[in-house]
């Protein structure tokens, strides 16, 4: 109970901090705005992907704006709706690289690779598919990387159920789960993340952090590279705004599967913060610890009070970011699930990933098993 009374005021300071990071102002576009190549590697048609492909076509972007889509295979389905984005867009300068050579274990990584012979422009912004972002994203993110000593600019998401009640419970777990763990981890100083939601860099960096290459066997792609800017004695910016994963879970395997994965990588990089988490889910320890003193009145009312503190956190990120993730009554359900998914994180390393079946190995290395 004393564990979960700390949860339960880590939520409202996480909510807090959410606030705090969200709702300051931005910094200023440069002048004159640079010219920005926008990489987006492809693999498959996701529920969602015109959409979140189209939001990065449609900025309100005063200089010169190349999108490059990346397919292994000539049969993608994702081609189609690059076809379909490319008549719908007719204006914008948008390239298709399509290049089934691989450069290591991730193929996601290969794809880039791939890609960077079709960029044009010094400014780089990838992101990954399944991320929608609001009209003025780029304006925003360059701003952040023109901060003296800023080497890359990363950026909080949100999760969107796109696909029924288990993308909604998958949605729920990034945005109330992990966006307030991330907010508290980089206003504390205890991390220092970059996300595959945004990571905008200049290609000079790229190249003095040995190119998308040097990132082709991990499955944290985008932490090493966050860790080799900082290594490069440069910092990550996190400006004001905040993306949409589409969440597109159809069933309890698939969610189950993503978030082992997600959560057996930091048990990896960090373990340390990994085991701190625990201290998170202040609901289940909340709810063992009432159980094990008998449901009596003092410990109920505790995890009457718990509760409410996971209720204020949903509601003040809701507001925040202008839409919600998933209703109140599912909170339970996703917090239990979080916290189960937690402690079978701590055993094994195997993850599955675009239908192939990998081993985590040292600092995020993988393998095929």
């Amino acid at each position: 109970m004393g564990l979960a009374l700390i949860g339960g005021l880590y939520a409202v300071a996480a909510a807090w901090l959410v606030a705090r990071m969200l709702m300051r102002a931005a910094d200023p576009a440069p002048d004159p705005l640079p010219a920005v190549t926008v990489l987006k590697p492809l693999h498959g048609d996701e529920p969602g992907l015109e959409r979140a492909l189209a939001s990065v076509l449609a900025q309100n972007y005063e200089a010169p704006v190349q999108i490059v889509f990346g397919l292994r295979d000539e049969a993608d389905p994702a081609r189609a709706v690059v076809t379909r984005l490319k008549a719908n867009f007719p204006n914008r300068d948008i390239a298709i690289v399509i290049d089934p050579q691989l450069h290591g274990t991730n193929r996601k990584v290969s794809n880039l690779v791939n890609m960077m012979g079709a960029a044009k422009h010094d400014v780089l912004v990838l992101a990954d598919s399944d991320i929608a972002v609001p009209g003025h994203y780029l304006d925003t993110v360059v701003g952040a990387l023109a901060r003296p000593g800023t080497g890359a600019v990363s950026c909080l998401y949100t999760g969107k159920g796109v696909a029924g009640a288990w993308s909604r419970l998958a949605a729920m777990a990034i945005s109330y789960h992990f966006l307030p763990n991330a907010a508290l981890g980089i206003a504390s100083g205890l991390a220092h993340p970059c996300f595959g939601s945004t990571i905008a860099l200049s290609r000079e960096t790229l190249g003095a952090i040995g190119g998308f290459e040097a990132f082709a066997d991990y499955l944290a792609d985008d932490y090493e590279i966050g860790r080799a800017v900082r290594a490069a004695g440069k910092s990550i910016a996190y400006p004001p705004l905040t993306v949409q994963h589409g969440s597109t879970e159809t069933r309890f395997g698939a969610l189950a599967a993503h978030e082992l994965r997600w959560a057996r990588t930091i048990r990896v990089i960090d373990p340390a913060g990994h085991w701190g988490s625990a201290v998170t889910h202040a609901l289940p320890l909340g709810l063992a610890g009432a159980a094990l003193l008998g449901f009596t009145p003092l410990p109920c009312v505790v995890l009457a009070a718990i509760f409410a503190t996971r209720l204020f956190l949903k509601a003040r990120i809701d507001h925040i970011v202008g839409e919600s993730a998933g209703p109140f009554w599912l909170l339970p359900a996703r917090d239990l699930l979080s916290f189960g998914l937690l402690v079978a994180s701590l055993f094994g390393n195997a993850v599955e990933w675009r239908g192939h079946r990998l081993r985590v190995g040292e600092r995020g290395a993988m393998s095929h098993y």
